[in-house]
């Protein structure tokens, strides 16, 4: 019987391990869309993306280190990166806003 829990134990320490590898891969991935975009909603999807994936990983962290104080860190986290998506979906809407103003004073005075 302990025989078969530490088999299942190394496999489950395998298993999270390669879906960590994976999932950091995917964030790497999402960083080289959110620099290259070519739209700004791109460019925020990712990011969110990222945020998402890194809470992920965080909480695979806890299982497989069994601290519960990274759950903690891991909510933080989910928090933060929430307001960070909003902060930069408000400030493309700005951009947004302005640039259209703008070119409909350029084809008003046109």
């Amino acid at each position: 019987m302990e025989n078969t829990t530490s088999v299942l134990g190394q496999a489950y320490q395998i298993f999270f391990t390669v879906v960590l590898i994976f999932l950091a891969l995917m964030v790497v991935l999402c960083l080289i869309r959110a620099i290259i975009g070519p739209r700004i909603a791109d460019r925020i999807v990712a990011t969110n993306m990222m945020g998402t994936m890194i809470m992920v990983m965080i909480a695979i962290l806890a299982l497989m280190m069994k601290e519960g104080y990274l759950v903690d860190i891991c909510l933080i986290y989910a928090m933060i990166s929430f307001l960070a998506v909003i902060c930069l979906t408000k400030v493309y809407m700005g951009v947004y806003r302005e640039k259209k103003l703008e070119e409909e004073k350029k084809n008003g005075s046109d």
